[in-house]
Order: C-alpha cells, then structure tokens, then sequence
C-alpha cells in the first residue's frame, strides 16, 4: 500500500522482541506489522533493548531503530530475544534480578523521547513491562497496549498482576490477539477499551515451487506422511509430544517423517529424545530459517502440526501465526487445545483438534488424515476460507490505523 498526502501521525512502537539485525532468527511480527502501519502513511521509531551485536542506532526495512542499553557489558544483556523474556526468565533465574535494569532504562528511554513531543501516539507490545512503562511515562499521549497472550497468561504473581491491571486501566486501548487473550485480560480488569485484532499473515506469499518439490524430494519418504512443526523448539510448543506421536506413528507408517523448524532453548534436549527414541532416520532438526522461505516448507509438509501446551508459568499459545500460515497455504493442520488456536482451528472444520500433551491423539489424527485425503482436502479448503477472512495482514493493519486514528483524533 502506497501512502498519498500528509502522515495521519508519528508513533512510538516500544518492545521487547524485534530483529536485532537484518536476517536475525527474531520473531518478525511485530516488526511486519510496523512496517504494515508505515506504508499505511504512518511514521513510526522503534524502540527495543539492545543485544550483543546490535547496533544502537540504525534503520531496518526503512523504519529507525534505536536499542537502549541496560547493562554493561553487553554480553550481560541476556533477559530478552532468544525465544523470549518469559523463556529466559524461566530457563535462568538470574535474569529476574536484571529486570529493573531493563525497565528503568526504558522508561528514561521512553520519557526522553516523548518529552521531545515528536510523537501522536505509543504502541506498546506486551503489558509488562511495555505497556506499564508507557502508561508510567506519559498521561498526554494516548497509549496503545497490544497483549500478545504470553505476557497476560504468565507473570501472574500478585504484585505483577497488580501492575498488569494498572497498565490496562491507564491505557487509551488494548488490543489482544485472541478470545483467549480477550478473556485472560477481562478476568483481571475490564479497560476502558478493548479490541480485538489477531496479528496478520501474508495470505499469498511468492512461493517458488521448484523449491517446494525439492523440499518434498529431500525429506519425504516414499508414500509416508511429512510432517512440520514451526515455532521455537521449545517443550511448550509441544516438540516432545510431536516426537512421541512420531515413535507411535512409524509402527504402521514406517516411512512417516518430521521436520522441526525454528530454534530455542530445548533444541538439544529434544535431539538427544529423539535419539533414545531412534528417530535419527523420521526426524530433521532444521533450525533457524528465513521467515521469507516459511511458506515453501509448509507447503511442502503432507500435515502441519502445532501440539503446543501450557507451560508451567502459565503461558498458552494466545495465536499461533505459523498455524494461520499453514491455513492459508491450504495444509491440513493438526493443533492442540490451547490458548487461542480455537479461534482458527475448528475441530474437523478447519484442521483436527487434540487435547494439550496427548501424543497418541497427536499420532491418530495424522493417521487419519493421511488414510482419508477427502478429508484432509477439505479441511485444508476450509482453513485457506478461515485465514483469508480473519488473520490477512492488511487486515490487521488497518485495524490498527483506524484505531490510532480515532484516538490520536480525540487528544485534546
């Protein structure tokens, strides 16, 4: 989209989680949708913790970034990136006493750019501590908290869930991703506005399919199903279970196969299972790759699979983007119950549903995709009809515009 006349506004997009760098294996949403709003008309700066090997100052897909320190040395900065604050806080303990490093630092960060009056309007993505911080550095600008579902699930201790409840109550809107999220948030308190806008997707990302059939020759197995997971490897996105429902799968499907695709802390506790398992032949650790390649690789996959589950500190899956993708490229899906998924994954709908940390339901789901086609056609057809309606990224976007609009229209 291609703005004409006047920017409608500048905003301040403040997070937690953006590319640290051209290429990074970061989830790129949130960076998507700013990029969105700008060629929407919009003029956005960015602001994000810094990272060993980040640069402080630099433009990324044409929109400035700039990267506050709140540690030295950098290496010293470990609570975000790496598949997320709530993952490292979690994994490493000692990342709880850098947190009011991190957030003080953002809030002079956020208050110094802000004093500049530069700017019509905050984003601030996650209530904590983005959205605390924002509510806390300024009562002249309207605020925009973006609940993205993690950081309302979890950190859910008392004064936590106290400063939750404050950031919703002083923000101009929150938005959330998801029924799920919607209903995590009202449980806590009820803002003075609450939208609902899921994050969007590419509906019909440029796919080579030379590089699709190569995919498919390199790492199917004759009539056996291809299975994908994307997402973080990590247990709450249920690469365990996808690794049991594998070993329960080649009993009767010999050539069945799997590829993991993403990165995370658990990557080598899951190869090192997959090991005692035997599935050095079913199983392909692939790592990292390019957001830009995601579409191919799904489209080469029979079934994709997203068996997250609730992690220990409450975490749920709020949306799952890689599931929508998988949707709209017309690959039958099977999901757990988790979270927000509901919300695109419709039991024999739009994909097969099973219940969170059950392989075996995991492992007969696929079985019967793979013995009726019929059916894993027309749930495929049904879940393209789903993503085209609710989660395409000018969607999205221009929820998002209006809404700034609205507010930055009603500021005194």
């Amino acid at each position: 989209m291609t703005p004409s006349g006047p920017a409608p506004g500048r905003l301040l997009v403040v997070t937690s989680n953006y590319p640290r760098w051209a290429g990074d294996s970061t989830t790129p949403f949130v960076a998507d949708l700013t990029r969105s709003l700008v060629d929407r008309g919009w003029e956005a700066d960015v602001l994000a913790p810094h990272a060993p090997g980040a640069a402080r100052d630099e433009e990324l897909a044409g929109i400035p970034v700039h990267r506050f320190r709140y540690l030295l040395p950098e290496r010293a900065q470990t609570v975000c990136y790496q598949g997320g604050a709530l993952v490292n806080l979690r994994q490493n303990r000692s990342n709880l006493l850098k947190l009011p490093a991190l957030v003080g630092a953002e809030w002079a960060t956020v208050v110094r750019r802000l004093r500049t009056g530069a700017y019509d309007a905050v984003h601030a993505h996650w209530v904590l501590p983005q959205g605390l911080v924002g509510v806390l550095a300024t009562r002249t600008v309207p605020v925009v908290v973006t609940v993205h579902g993690g950081d309302v699930f979890a950190l859910d201790q008392g004064p936590l869930r106290a400063a939750k409840r404050f950031a919703f109550g002083r923000a101009a809107a929150v938005t959330v991703n998801s029924s799920a999220t919607e209903r995590a948030v009202l449980d806590l308190t009820r803002p003075r506005r609450l939208e609902r806008i899921p994050m969007g997707i590419d509906i019909d990302p440029v796919v080579d399919p030379a590089t699709v059939d190569r995919l498919r020759a390199e790492h199917r197995s004759g009539d056996g199903p291809l299975l994908a997971l994307v997402g973080r490897v990590v247990a709450e996105k249920g690469v365990f279970d996808l690794l049991d429902a594998v070993d329960r799968l080649r009993a009767d499907l010999p050539e069945v196969r799997a590829v993991v695709l993403g990165e995370g802390q658990d990557r080598l506790a899951a190869e090192a299972r997959a090991a005692e398992l035997g599935l050095g032949d079913h199983v392909s650790f692939v790592g990292w790759i390019d957001p830009a390649d995601v579409s191919a690789w799904l489209r080469a996959a029979d079934v994709v699979v997203a068996p997250s589950r609730t992690a220990p500190d409450g975490w749920a899956e709020a949306q799952g983007l890689s599931i929508v993708e998988a949707m709209a490229a017309r690959r039958p899906v099977v999901a757990s119950d988790s979270g927000g998924i509901g919300d695109a994954v419709e039991h024999e709908v739009t994909g097969l549903v099973v219940s969170e940390g059950r392989p075996d339901q995991l492992a007969d789901a696929v079985r019967r995709l793979h013995a009726d086609p019929t059916l894993a056609a027309r749930v495929a057809e049904a879940g393209r009809a789903r993503a085209v309606e609710r989660f395409s990224a000018d969607a999205s976007a221009d929820a998002f515009s209006a809404l700034f609009t609205e507010l930055i229209g009603r500021r005194p």
